[in-house]
C-alpha cells in the first residue's frame, strides 16, 4: 500500500513539476477560478433578503439593487471563467509541445533493441493519446478542485453562517460519498490501463492493414483481417464500457448519500421553523446553498475517475522518457582520416532470453579499401554480425576493432560517422528528392554534389526526367518512386557521406534482373576505395569479392576466393549451385 501511494506521489510530482515555467501564468488562472467559486455562494446569500425583506417592501430599493447584483455577479463570473479557462489552455498546450518534444528526443536515442520489441502501436499512442491526456487532464485537474473545493467552502460556510445544526447532518454524508468515490476511482485506473493497451493494439491492427493491403487483396484477406479489427475493437469497447460504468456509478451514489442529507436537513428545518428558529428566507438561503453544494461535490466525487486516466496516460508516457537510451560508454575517437581496417576478434552473441549462440567464435580482418561479403543460408549470423559494426547490437562476447581501436571505447557519434549503410529495406522520408539525397548533417551540401552522387548511383538522367528535378517529392515512404530508384536513391545518399566504412545488406536482393544490374553499377562505384563488409542473398553478386565468408549457424565453415570457394566443393559451391539451378 506504501508502495503503491509512493509511486503515485511521484508521479503526481513529475506531472506538476512540469507546470514550473509557467507558475505565473497558473497562479492567474487559479486567482480567476477563485473569483468564479466565490459567486456562487454569493447568490444563495442574496435569497435571504430578498424572502425577508424584499417582498415584504421594507427595503424599496432592492427593486433594483438586487437584480443589478444578480446581472453583476454574473458579468464577473464569465470574465473571470473565461480568462482562467484560456491561460490553463496556454499552460497545457505549452506543457503539451515541451513534453513531446521530451519524449520525442528519447525516442531518436532508443537502443535498437527497444525498436525490434514490436511495440510500435504503442509508441504512437503515447505520443498522439497519452501525452495529450496527461498535460489537459492535468490542467483541469486544477481547475476542478480549486474552484469545486473553493466553492464548496465557501458554500459549508453559508450553510454554517444559516444553521450550524442542518450543516453537521450535510458533513455525515460527505466522508461516506468520499470513501466511496476512492473505491470506484481505483477500479477505474486498472480499467484505462486495459484501454490503453488495447488502444495501443488498434493502432498497430489499423497500421498493418494499411501497409498489407495489397496482401490482403491478393491472398482474400479481407475476413482475417476483419476478424482481428472485430476482436480488438471489441475489447475497446467493453473497457469503455467498464469505464463508463464505473463513472456513471458515481454521480448516482453520491447524490444518494447526499439526499439522505438533504431529507435529514428538511425535517430538522420544519422542526426548527416551528420552534420559530429559522426564518423562510433563512431556510431558502440554506437550501439555496445546499443545492449547489451538490454539483461541486458531484465534480469532485467524478475527477477522481479523470484522475485515474490521467495518472495511466502518465505512467505510458514517462515510462518511455524512463527508457534507458542506447549505452555510449566510449571516451574516444577515431583520428581522421581513418584508414577503414575493421577486424572482428572472437565475436560471440546471444540474444537476450535465448540459450543458443547466434553467433560462435568468429574472426576475421577487412583491410583497407577490401571487400568482405559473408554468405549463408537464413539465419547463420549474417546480419547480426552487421548490425555489430554500428553497434546497434553488442557482442556477447569479443571485440570489434576500427584501425585497431576497439569499438566499444569509441563514442558513437565518431563510430558512425565513418560507415554507411546501405540495405534491402531501403528508408526515404518524406520530402524531396535533394533531402533524402543530403539527408541530415548533409542537408546544406551543394546542389551540385547532390547531382554528382545521382550521377554515380546512376539516377541522374531519371531525376533530370522530372518536371522537379531533385526537389520533385518522393511522397509517403517514397511511393512515387520504383525499387531499383529507391535503392540508388540510397546509394547516392551513402556517396554524399563519403565514409570509409560500407555496409550492404542484401541491397539487391529484392529487384528484378535490369534493376539489380543498374544497382550494381551504383554499388561498384560507392564500394571503390572503400572498407565494405557486404552480406549477399544472390550469390552472383559477390564474385568479385576480395573474400567470402561462409557462415553456417553463426560459425565460419568456408573462407576464401569464389574460384576458391568453388574448387573446394563445399558447402559455398553448393549454396552457389543451387542458385543458379533454379535461375
Amino acid at each position: 500500500m506504501s508502495t503503491n501511494f509512493n509511486a503515485e506521489a511521484e508521479i503526481w510530482r513529475r506531472i506538476y513539476s512540469r507546470l514550473r515555467p509557467y507558475w505565473k501564468m497558473v497562479i492567474v488562472a487559479v486567482l480567476l477560478v477563485s473569483i468564479v467559486s466565490a459567486t456562487k455562494p454569493v447568490l444563495a446569500v442574496i435569497m435571504k433578503p430578498l424572502l425577508d425583506d424584499g417582498f415584504t417592501g421594507a427595503k424599496p430599493y432592492y427593486i433594483w439593487l438586487l437584480p443589478l447584483s444578480v446581472v453583476v455577479i454574473m458579468l464577473v463570473r464569465g470574465l473571470a471563467s473565461y480568462a482562467s479557462n484560456y491561460l490553463l489552455a496556454l499552460v497545457a498546450n505549452n506543457m503539451l509541445r515541451n513534453l513531446r518534444q521530451e519524449m520525442f528526443a528519447r525516442l531518436l536515442v532508443l537502443p535498437d533493441s527497444k525498436f525490434k520489441e514490436g511495440d510500435t502501436g504503442r509508441l504512437l499512442n503515447r505520443f498522439t493519446i497519452d501525452a495529450g491526456t496527461l498535460t489537459n487532464v492535468a490542467t483541469e485537474v486544477i481547475t476542478v478542485l480549486v474552484r469545486e473545493s473553493l466553492t464548496v467552502v465557501a458554500l459549508i460556510a453559508v450553510l454554517l453562517y444559516m444553521s450550524w445544526q442542518l450543516t453537521l447532518i450535510v458533513f455525515v454524508m460527505l466522508p461516506v460519498a468520499y470513501i466511496t468515490a476512492r473505491i470506484i476511482s481505483k477500479r477505474l485506473r486498472r480499467i484505462n490501463r486495459g484501454a490503453l493497451d488495447m488502444n495501443a493494439e488498434l493502432t498497430r491492427v489499423v497500421g498493418e492493414t494499411i501497409e498489407g493491403q495489397r496482401v490482403i487483396k491478393l491472398f482474400d484477406g479481407y475476413e482475417r483481417e476483419a476478424e482481428r479489427f472485430q476482436y480488438v475493437n471489441g475489447r475497446i469497447r467493453r473497457f469503455a464500457m467498464r469505464a463508463a460504468s464505473a463513472s456513471a456509478a458515481l454521480s448516482p451514489i453520491t447524490q444518494f448519500f447526499i439526499s439522505i442529507a438533504v431529507a435529514a436537513v428538511i425535517a430538522v428545518a420544519l422542526y426548527q421553523a416551528t420552534a420559530k428558529g429559522l426564518t423562510v428566507g433563512g431556510f431558502a438561503a440554506f437550501m439555496a446553498a445546499l443545492v449547489q453544494l451538490f454539483d461541486p461535490i458531484r465534480r469532485l466525487a467524478n475527477i477522481t475517475g479523470t484522475v485515474q486516466k490521467m495518472l495511466t496516460a502518465a505512467e505510458s508516457v514517462f515510462a518511455l522518457v524512463d527508457y534507458d537510451p542506447e549505452a555510449d560508454t566510449g571516451t574516444q575517437q577515431l583520428a581522421t582520416p581513418i584508414h577503414g581496417k575493421v577486424e572482428f576478434r572472437h565475436i560471440s552473441h546471444r540474444y537476450p532470453n535465448q540459450d543458443k549462440l547466434t553467433i560462435r567464435d568468429v574472426s576475421f580482418t577487412i583491410h583497407p579499401g577490401q571487400t568482405v561479403a559473408l554468405v549463408g543460408r537464413s539465419g547463420s549470423g549474417k546480419t547480426t554480425l552487421a548490425n555489430m559494426l554500428p553497434r546497434f547490437v553488442e557482442p556477447t562476447e569479443g571485440e570489434i576493432f576500427i584501425d585497431d581501436m576497439p569499438a566499444s571505447a569509441l563514442q558513437l557519434h565518431s563510430l558512425r560517422l565513418h560507415q554507411s549503410f546501405v540495405s534491402q529495406d531501403v528508408v526515404l522520408f518524406e520530402g524531396s528528392i535533394k533531402d533524402n539525397v543530403a539527408y541530415g548533417a548533409y542537408a546544406d551540401v551543394p546542389e551540385e554534389k547532390v547531382w554528382e552522387a545521382l550521377e554515380a548511383a546512376n539516377l541522374a538522367q531519371f531525376v533530370r526526367s522530372l518536371p522537379e528535378g531533385i526537389h520533385t517529392q518522393v511522397g509517403e515512404k517514397a511511393g512515387n518512386l520504383s525499387g531499383g530508384q529507391r535503392q540508388r536513391l540510397a546509394i547516392a545518399r551513402a556517396l554524399i557521406k563519403n565514409a570509409p566504412i560500407l555496409i550492404l545488406d542484401e541491397a539487391t536482393s529484392a529487384l528484378d534482373n535490369e534493376s539489380e544490374r543498374q544497382v550494381q553499377l551504383s554499388l561498384e562505384r560507392l564500394m571503390s576505395n572503400r572498407s565494405t563488409l557486404v552480406i549477399a542473398h544472390r550469390l552472383s553478386t559477390v564474385k568479385n569479392a576480395d573474400r567470402i565468408i561462409v557462415l553456417d549457424e553463426g560459425q565460419i565453415v568456408e573462407s576464401g576466393t569464389h574460384d576458391e570457394l568453388l574448387a573446394q566443393q563445399g558447402v559455398y559451391a553448393n549454396l552457389y549451385e543451387m542458385q543458379f539451378a533454379t535461375t
